[in-house]
């Protein structure tokens, strides 16, 4: 079953020491395009994210939004900087000293300044972080490739209905193509007999000039190629994995066949099927810019 490149996906895990929260959602894009918002403490990860999300997605511009929370009552701790706060204590006795002022300086002004006491967050456990990432990443993915592939069963209906209607009225071309050479023999024959009255006319000439009209106009080529594709197409919607490219250049064929016979058009109705064929293949390609 086709893929549609729009997707969207999330997952909230929860446990005693950690929160983690994995968004995920995506646009169309010509290839891979994999952008990842997630804290710096995770950027170890970076490279597997990447290696997971690979394995999963071919195509389409992918946002991925991770947010971390240790919940751990030991992930912060006091840092007491015994140095700094021994050189801030020497400056303040040598000013008392040297200015004749009261030295009032207590512990707890001491710990005010700045860097003597800070917060420091204790470095997470890669391997042990890992599991849980990776569990909420495919959780996410999941519920991404589930969305795409909902959205690939509406495209691949209306695809399906669009080339039944190229097909109908391919078969319109093919049929009206005799009755545009049986008008123009008669047509011909009038226009001889107008201008030459009762004077009798070569079969063999007339039979010419149509024959010379024919191969101009004739389309046999064009519609058989057409058909060609139109089916190709159907099938390749069926195939599984990255289709998107493939179906992009059979428009484009398809797009080049339906132009032949709208050049080559020397009547009304094939003129305006040639347009309404052009015109599916526009709307095909449009949606074949959806496929993965």
């Amino acid at each position: 079953m086709i893929k549609s490149m729009t997707g969207f996906g999330r997952c909230e895990l929860n446990h005693e020491k950690l929160k983690l929260t994995v968004e995920m959602k995506s646009v169309n894009n010509r290839y891979l395009d994999l952008n990842i918002k997630m804290p710096k403490k995770l950027n170890f990860f970076e490279a597997a994210i990447r290696s997971l999300l690979k394995e999963k997605i071919q195509r389409g511009k992918v946002d991925l939004y991770i947010s971390y929370e240790n919940l751990a009552e030991s992930c912060v701790t006091v840092k007491y900087n015994r140095e700094l706060a021994a050189e801030y204590l020497r400056h303040l006795n040598s000013m008392a000293e040297e200015f004749k002022l009261e030295n009032d300086i207590h512990t707890s002004t001491l710990s005010r300044y700045p860097e003597v006491l800070s917060m420091e967050e204790q470095p997470s456990d890669e391997k042990a972080l890992w599991p849980y990432l990776e569990t909420a990443i495919q959780e996410a993915c999941c519920q991404f490739i589930t969305a795409r592939e909902t959205e690939g069963e509406n495209l691949y209906r209306d695809l399906n209905q669009k080339l039944d209607q190229m097909l109908v009225n391919v078969d319109k071309v093919e049929a009206r193509s005799p009755r545009i050479l049986a008008e123009y023999r008669q047509k011909l024959e009038e226009k001889v007999q107008e201008l030459l009255g009762d004077t009798q006319i070569e079969e063999s000439r007339l039979a010419a000039e149509v024959v010379l009209f024919a191969d101009k106009i004739c389309t046999d080529e064009e519609t058989v190629r057409l058909k060609s594709h139109i089916q190709t197409t159907k099938e390749t919607l069926n195939m599984t994995g990255s289709i998107g490219r493939k179906l992009d250049f059979i428009a484009q064929e398809m797009n080049r066949e339906a132009n032949t016979i709208l050049s080559k058009a020397n009547d009304l109705e094939v003129s305006n099927l040639a347009i309404a064929l052009k015109t599916e293949i526009e709307k095909v390609r449009e949606q074949i810019q959806n496929i993965e």
